[in-house]
């Protein structure tokens, strides 16, 4: 029967347990083993590769090192890198026709079967046959690819239909091709494997010096029904479907690996063992291009290192339907990221989570057309630098904490957002502000409140009017027990929308918060739902006046929020200083503003600070904050005096 491929679906990932909590140091999977290569085709050099693995972890269960421990069991093997290169056996693909010299491999025209475990090194062209391995030998299969071009027209060019497990060796140096047509022909009509060009039933390790290159035109490029490593090599993947998968686990310990796939590009898909479904990357060069998820974990996605470039869903200027999926770097349960560079253009998120995602250091360039890092349950930024250039929201989830780092996001809505729900595996793009017409459980529209806390700064105009002129349709727009905690880092924010978005509490001990807020008086710069304690830490908010908050009166470090009688233009210089001149804050808004929330060490009670618009200053500044400014020719608008935890100036404000 012929099965030909012309359309797919982009599978959603089947939302698993949420997680209770995460936070972890997660390095690579111990691994050590001794290769050395033969005769075959790649160097005889032997080289030992070790690695260590350290685990710090503070969770509940399911957590981040329970994790790693379960994706630490593969099948790899350091016996798997070492053989002698006498019991080699040879063979010569020769266009329509194969020979061979041993009793283990068995020949019908175009086709080969391997029979037993061993070393086979292949070399040549096949112009429309097939290497298939089939033993019940419980060793290893390896196969060296020597310099091979293997075509088929019905089937895959390699099909490892049994095997305890199989090693592709691709020799030093050479260069290996293997393509497959549109479709397939299977015997019996209920079958549908194999369904890679190339494809193994048994665990699967891809290592050497060497490069692959797989075209795919009927469904995905490698597979493995059971656990695939890549080790090494350089790796090339046409696919007309899924690029590389390993079902029980996809594990990349080096490479450079490149994928375009009109499905997912990296793809682990256990459902049925909690403890499988999970790509593990250790370090390589990675790039990927696909229609569907760059990289789509069932369970977990943890990288230690390595270079990536992942476009998704066509990138970030591309809407997408509400049941594609199309993210950059997806899991169902933790993502864990130790370092890297990472470039991510997605329609989608760039990174999410259905649980837990940990980010613990890297360098991260995104554009996304939905959220920039995004997970249902915990998000926890420990270092790195993470520049988020386009998103719908920079940052979100249930509880988002940040200990240390640089982060500079723009977002059409929301800067930071804590809330409830989850925004679907499969979410499109989302509207922008001022779309927000979507009825929230409570019945009114946009972004619906419920009662606040007795230290929050006023009414929300939303509860008595809706705010249907804000922001919508974003399954996280409920209230609830959902904390925002800042405890060190730098974050700049440019929103469209609200800032920080708490629909709940914040928190913020240390660090420098600068917001760049919206225009519009439907949104702040600031916007909780419960408490804003402030004990630490640099806050500079500007942004419209009608819905402005400042801290709250639970904090321990004063704060001031400023509403000026009219709106001032982008670029227009705030100045406070002391009683004595000295400089307390300039600051250069990049949008419009009408307030500004403001909170340093260098307020103290009892001190009276002049306020000055415009002017000039010289002196260091960052992002529109000036350090060690000398500042002239302003304005003098107004003074305030530090008389309590939070000062007023001005009335336009939602208190």
């Amino acid at each position: 029967m012929i099965k030909r491929k012309t359309t797919f679906l982009l599978a959603g990932l089947l939302s698993l347990s949420m997680l209770a909590g995460c936070s972890s140091s997660v390095a690579p999977i111990l691994s050590s083993f001794e290769q050395q290569i033969d005769s075959s085709g790649v160097s005889d050099t032997t080289t030992v590769i070790t690695a260590t693995t350290e685990v710090n972890a503070d969770m509940g269960a399911a957590s981040v090192d329970d994790a790693a421990a379960a994706n630490s069991e593969t099948h790899d093997d350091a016996d798997d890198y070492t053989w002698d290169s006498a019991s080699v056996i040879a063979i010569a693909l020769n266009g329509d026709s194969i020979t061979a010299d041993s009793d283990d491999v068995t020949i019908d025209g175009s086709t080969v079967t391997i029979t037993a475990a061993g070393t086979y090194s292949l070399s040549g062209t096949l112009e429309d046959g097939q290497i298939i391995v089939d033993t019940e030998d419980e060793a290893i299969v390896r196969l060296i690819l020597n310099g091979v071009d293997l075509r088929n027209s019905t089937s895959a060019p390699i099909n490892v239909a049994a095997a305890e497990k199989v090693m592709i060796v691709l020799a030093d140096g050479t260069e290996n091709s293997i393509t497959d047509s549109d479709s397939y022909v299977f015997e019996d009509p209920e079958e549908d494997e194999p369904n890679a060009a190339l494809f193994s039933k048994a665990d699967m390790t891809i290592y050497g010096n060497g490069s692959l290159t797989v075209n795919a035109s009927y469904n995905d490029g490698i597979a493995s029904k059971d656990g695939l490593i890549i080790a090494s090599g350089t790796i090339t993947v046409n696919a007309a479907d899924d690029g590389i998968r390993g079902k029980d686990y996809l594990v990349v310990k080096d490479g450079t690996i490149t994928v375009d796939a009109q499905g997912d590009g990296f793809k682990s898909d256990n459902e049925e063992d909690t403890d499988k479904g999970t790509i593990t990357i250790e370090t390589g060069t990675i790039t990927i291009n696909a229609g569907g998820d760059a990289m789509q974990a069932e369970t977990d996605v943890m990288i230690t290192d390595g270079t990536f470039t992942l476009t998704s869903g066509g990138g970030s200027t591309v809407t997408i339907d509400e049941e594609t999926s199309a993210k950059g770097i997806k899991a169902a349960v933790n993502v864990n990221i130790d370092g890297g560079t990472f470039t991510l253009d997605s329609a989608d998120d760039a990174l999410h989570s259905n649980g837990s995602l940990v980010v613990n250091n890297g360098t991260f360039v995104i554009a996304s057309g939905d959220d920039g890092i995004h997970a249902d349950s915990t998000l926890e930024i420990n270092d790195g630098d993470i520049n988020i250039t386009e998103s719908y929201e920079g940052i979100e989830s249930a509880v988002i904490t940040i200990n240390d780092g640089n982060i500079n996001l723009v977002a059409s809505d929301d800067g930071l957002n804590v809330a409830g729900g989850n925004d679907g595996s499969g979410m499109g793009r989302r509207p922008g502000p001022g779309g927000g017409d979507r009825p929230e459980p409570n019945g009114e529209f946009g972004r619906g409140r419920g009662p606040r806390a007795d230290d929050d700064d006023g009414f929300d105009l939303g509860d008595l009017f809706g705010q249907a002129g804000g922001p919508g349709g974003d399954g996280f727009a409920t209230s609830g027990n959902y904390y925002l905690y800042i405890n060190g880092g730098t974050i700049v924010v440019d929103a469209g929308g609200d800032g920080l978005d708490a629909n709940g509490s914040i928190e913020m001990t240390d660090g420098l918060v600068i917001v760049n807020g919206p225009t519009n008086r439907g949104n702040g710069a600031l916007d909780y739902d419960g408490s804003f304690t402030l004990s630490g830490g640099e806050l500079v908010a500007a942004g419209s006046a009608g819905m402005a908050q400042a801290p709250g009166q639970t904090s321990t470090q004063p704060s001031v929020l400023i509403n000026f009688d009219s709106t001032q233009a982008a670029g227009t210089l705030v100045h406070i200083q002391s009683e004595d001149g000295q400089n307390i804050l300039t600051f250069a808004p990049s949008k419009e503003f009408q307030s500004i929330a403001f909170s340093s060490t260098e307020l103290t009670e009892g001190t009276t600070y002049p306020i000055y618009l415009g002017g000039s200053a010289t002196g260091t500044v960052t992002d529109g904050l000036y350090r060690d400014a000398t500042y002239t020719d302003g304005t003098p608008y107004t003074e305030f005096t530090i008389s309590d935890i939070v000062t007023r100036v001005g009335s336009n404000s939602r208190w």
